[in-house]
């Protein structure tokens, strides 16, 4: 018996964008149809309908028991490659072949009527997902309690909001028993309690040797709880390997670092010298706008002074963005470093924050030279950086939801046997 859960070669999927749609029967869409006609023949720059791969060509296995984390920017083809090992819609090209039942949550609601309540909602979806009835009733109970939505399972679904659909969806597909489960992005609509009681869930599939197959923009999550990672960007298979190293790799790709044109600059000081570049670094020097919880971050500036001057300090503030809030002031002197007398020219300086554990978040950076009682130059918000989740907690919900945290730091828990 083969040991692998997912078999892929060379799949490819196209799309026609702009292709004609068919006829209508009603006024409006016949109205709608007209516009668009009268639309495209006014449009001569228009070369009329065009191809898109979504997916192209790609070759990847998946064993039996592995949880696979699959990342990349929006319109990379993760939600099509999942459709595809769905079964709901066909490879253009290629072949992916999967060994053992699986239960898949793509879409909330998908395979719900809105006019049936939960209760028939249960018995609909699971039957779709290939559950007996007899089965579907021995779990119902366990289904409706995991949901949370007890007390409207009589209630149709066109009542529910998004994240009672999801709590029932999701409920559905992991009492299915599937050999693989495939979760797409959905779980960002559910609260933070649910969202761990589904992560958790998905633990527990793994721990019993099953496969999971999860697309999620929270590389927390998928740093605890994922075993290797496929990256794809542009429909196009770019690395699948170990967890760590993959995500990096993908970070780095996508970072982009603030505008350091220092004529954008807002800046404020005497002038006798001024900031002249900066640039935010990782620790192997490479220039960086995402950084992971317990990453080391460098920045590095030029100053050029234009006369000598006696004494000067150099200052670091990081801003919380969404907040305003400044989290975080450093100072030359705060590990002995000592700048002393300048002679007018350029001078390069290196500020080093080692495993930095601020929260996830988007920062800005301010830097500022002082003499002694006053402000020489002053540049506001002259970087920008995002700090994202990482393993650095074994919690895989979002830490970003707990808007009004700064730092984290680890902590011990136990529960302490009560005394008789």
């Amino acid at each position: 018996m083969s040991n692998f859960a997912i078999r892929v070669e060379n799949l490819s999927k196209q799309y026609r964008i702009g292709a004609s749609q068919p006829h209508y029967n009603t006024l409006r869409d016949q109205l709608v149809s007209s516009l668009k006609s009268l639309v495209w023949r006014k449009d001569r720059s228009s070369a009329g309908p065009t191809t898109f791969w979504a997916l192209s060509d790609l070759a990847f296995e998946v064993k039996q028991g592995e949880v696979l984390g699959i990342i990349g920017p929006n319109g990379a083809g993760k939600s099509t490659l999942l459709k595809v090992l769905s079964r709901i819609t066909e490879p253009t090209a290629g072949v992916a072949e999967i060994y053992g039942r699986v239960g898949s949550l793509l879409e909330v609601g998908t395979g719900f009527h809105a006019e049936l309540s939960g209760r028939e909602n249960i018995y609909l979806n699971a039957a779709i997902l290939g559950m007996r009835k007899a089965e579907i009733k021995r779990k119902f109970d366990a289904i409706v309690e995991f949901s949370g939505v007890e007390q409207f399972v009589d209630t149709p679904v066109k009542h529910y909001s998004s994240g009672m659909y999801v709590r029932l969806a999701f409920a559905v597909a992991a009492h299915l028993e599937p050999e693989i489960l495939i979760v797409d992005e959905v779980l960002a609509v559910g609260d933070i309690a649910f969202q761990n009681k589904c992560l958790g869930k998905m633990e527990e599939i793994a721990h019993e040797g099953r496969t999971v197959l999860f697309v999620s923009h929270n590389m927390g999550a998928i740093s605890n709880l994922c075993t290797s990672v496929m990256w794809l960007e542009q429909g196009k298979l770019v690395a699948h390997g170990e967890v760590q190293s993959t995500i990096s790799a993908y970070l780095k790709s996508s970072s982009v670092t603030s505008d350091t044109d220092s004529k954008h600059w807002r800046r404020h000081g005497t002038g006798e010298a001024q900031i002249t570049e900066v640039n935010l670094l990782d620790c192997d020097g490479n220039k960086c706008a995402i950084f992971r919880m317990g990453e080391t971050i460098i920045i590095e500036f030029d100053v050029e002074f234009f006369q000598r001057m006696a004494s000067v300090d150099f200052s670091v503030e990081f801003k919380r963005t969404d907040m305003g809030l400044h989290v975080l002031h450093l100072v030359n002197q705060d590990c002995g470093f000592y700048i002393g007398q300048s002679q007018k020219g350029k001078r390069r300086f290196r500020v080093e924050i080692p495993h930095c554990l601020l929260y996830p978040a988007q920062y800005q950076i301010i830097l500022c030279i002082w003499a002694p009682g006053t402000a020489v130059d002053y540049v506001e918000d002259v970087l920008e950086f995002t700090m994202i989740q990482s393993d650095i907690s074994r919690r895989t919900s979002p830490l970003s939801m707990h808007t009004q945290a700064i730092f984290y730091t680890p902590s011990q828990w136990q529960e302490i046997p009560m005394q008789d």
